[in-house]
């Protein structure tokens, strides 16, 4: 089995680490109520998706 013959430095370490982070989700506003939502999906708070409505809000 292979053994590394020197020890990664810090920074070799880190920049191979570079790449390993988290990427926030993109949202984008909701034209009808104004709410962020996720792109190409319907709006959780309102139901629309480009300009009708798709989910209808139950009533309480």
């Amino acid at each position: 089995m292979a053994l590394p013959k020197h020890r990664t430095s810090k920074s070799k370490r880190n920049m191979r680490r570079s790449h390993d982070h988290l990427t926030l989700p993109q949202v984008a506003v909701c034209p009808q109520c104004g709410e962020p939502r996720l792109p190409h999906h319907a709006c959780p708070h309102c139901g629309v998706y480009k300009g009708r409505l798709v989910i209808p809000k139950s009533e309480e």
